[in-house]
């Protein structure tokens, strides 16, 4: 599991762990927990970075039928039961 690091607007810096990617209509998506506990928090972010930044630049993913559609592609990527909610 790669543990990455997210620079905040107010210039805070937040760790994730990036349990699973997966591209979709030509968008990457990254699902990424708080923690490697059990109870951990997930998150569904998507790349809205440019083939000319330096570097990927990530939001969460508010739409609710987007974040069902990928959602359910997440879900059925991993190998236990994930309970995925919005």
């Amino acid at each position: 599991m790669e543990k990455i690091t997210f620079v905040t607007d107010d210039g805070g810096k937040e760790e994730f762990y990036v349990e699973e990617q997966t591209r979709i209509n030509g968008v990457n998506y990254i699902l990424v927990s708080d923690s490697k506990d059990d109870e951990a928090n997930a998150y569904i972010l998507k790349d809205i970075s440019t083939d000319t930044d330096a570097e990927a630049e990530y939001v969460m993913v508010e739409d609710d039928t987007e974040f069902d559609a990928v959602s359910g592609v997440f879900a059925s990527m991993l190998d236990d039961e994930a309970d995925i909610t919005y």
